[in-house]
């Protein structure tokens, strides 16, 4: 069982040990850390306001309630949207004119899972200063909460899907008279969270018939929440059994997103920002930015639209910060999270649905005739297994000067750029492996690059 600490949060495993698992005493205690850091950095506010929404996971009710009374233990007001997506979140903090957020959900991770996940007042994740702040605050368990009169008060608003969904539906791009002409149909696979509740709302106004399968927000996921295609037979299946125009597959949150073609097969998880991408650089041309280990696709996109793709260190605030440096008018991450300016910066599931369909019903395409017009690449993600003896980062030094004459990036890890294809080495922060992504023209040349990079980074090694 697990407990990791990091700048975006608290992530870990229910049950267990205090300090070893996200038990309830380490809910309360980093809860209390990041209220704490709250009414340092607004010490000069009379009253504080923390947005709290959560995905349907079994022991959300539970995390939930542990939050919220740290937070009014602390005299900061908390508004609960209960059953939410991270966006929701992220969206109703601004309106809200609240000071931060705080999203309970693990994301992709098992049902045993559960997190804190943190924003700041723009609704957005909190900075690495910021974060190590918090986490600071929680080691020295420095909290100082309020006197009986002081105390914070709950206000509960149910309202936010709608006010999310008219969120998305007054942006210029999103096209719903065609999307409505279009009468598409759709399957869903919302793994049991609140995907069930939000997209099929979303789906009605865009006047979208959903075919719901896994929607009730129960917590039990029927497989692995993670939507990549192993996972999404089902849904495969129920696109091609109800002839439906295309599948959509979230995860827990709401913050990733996939499509499946109407033939059953995958349009790709790296695609889906390719997509939505072209779709909006085709009518507000401008610059791009994903993490550096996401499609080139995407710079080949951007570049036919006359902008200019930039790559970020993995991680969501880096793409927001680089966004923002860059003025990207569309950016995000590979893994199927959309980040789109003009509502808001963090990955939105729901406004990347709108702009794909809007995208789809001015094509004129089918869903997988539309997969074809973008250009051919495939990924391979691999990693190789070390022993904590080894030095990881001499070994990332070694493969950088071994690769001196390439195109080399070292802002997260090695990224090496050929002309046909690229690989990225990362080491992870929480035990001795280094992950390797490659992309190539075809599965076997980036499976055969990455292999050649195991081999190599054995040899270093010396394993």
């Amino acid at each position: 069982m697990t407990l990791i600490k990091s700048i975006s949060g608290i992530r870990g495993t229910i049950g267990g040990n205090v300090g070893d698992n996200l038990t309830p005493v380490d809910a309360v205690k980093f809860a209390a850390a990041y209220g704490t850091w709250l009414k340092q950095a607004y010490a000069h506010r009379p009253s504080l306001k923390v947005v709290m929404g959560r995905d349907a996971r079994i022991s959300g009710e539970m995390i939930q309630g542990l939050v919220t009374n740290t937070l009014l233990g602390l005299g900061i007001d908390v508004v609960a949207l209960d059953l939410s997506t991270t966006p929701t979140v992220e969206v109703a903090v601004p309106l809200e004119n609240a000071e931060g957020g705080i999203i309970l959900t693990a994301s992709h991770n098992p049902k045993q899972w559960n997190a804190l996940k943190l924003l700041n007042h723009k609704g957005e994740f909190l900075s690495a200063a910021d974060g190590e702040a918090i986490l600071k605050i929680a080691e020295e368990a420095s909290f100082d909460f309020a006197a009986v009169d002081s105390l914070g008060t709950v206000t509960a608003n149910d309202a936010y899907f709608d006010i999310h969904i008219d969120e998305i539906l007054k942006l210029p791009l999103v096209n719903e008279e065609a999307i409505k002409k279009a009468k598409f149909v759709v399957a869903l696979d919302a793994v049991n969270s609140t995907g069930g509740i939000a997209i099929p709302m979303l789906l009605d106004r865009l006047g979208v018939e959903c075919i719901k399968m896994y929607c009730d927000p129960t917590g039990e996921f029927p497989h692995n929440p993670e939507p990549l295609k192993e996972h999404l037979t089902d849904i495969a299946n129920k696109v091609l059994e109800t002839n439906a125009d295309m599948g959509i597959v979230v995860d827990p949150d709401v913050d990733r997103l996939a499509f499946m073609a109407e033939d059953g097969e995958m349009f790709g998880e790296e695609y889906t920002l390719v997509a939505v991408a072209d779709y909006v650089l085709s009518k507000t041309p401008g610059n791009t930015v994903s993490n550096m280990s996401s499609s080139r696709a995407l710079r080949d996109v951007t570049e036919k639209h006359g902008g200019s793709y930039e790559a970020s260190a993995v991680g969501e605030v880096n793409v927001v910060s680089l966004m923002k440096e860059n003025k990207a008018v569309i950016g995000g991450e590979g893994n199927g999270g959309i980040i789109y300016p003009e509502l808001h910066y963090g990955r939105d599931a729901l406004v990347g649905i709108a702009l794909f369909l809007s995208h789809l019903a001015e094509q004129k395409m089918t869903v997988s005739e539309l997969r074809k017009t973008y250009p051919a690449y495939f990924m391979s993600k691999k990693k190789i297994a070390l022993t904590p003896q080894i030095d990881v980062d001499a070994i990332l030094k070694e493969m950088t000067q071994q690769y001196a004459s390439e195109n080399i990036t070292t802002i997260d890890g090695v990224k090496i750029d050929f002309p046909e294809n690229w690989v990225h080495l990362r080491k992870s922060n929480t035990e001795p492996i280094i992950r390797i992504y490659t992309e190539a023209t075809s599965q076997e040349a980036a499976d055969a690059l990455a292999d050649r990079f195991i081999t190599e980074i054995s040899a270093i090694a010396g394993i």
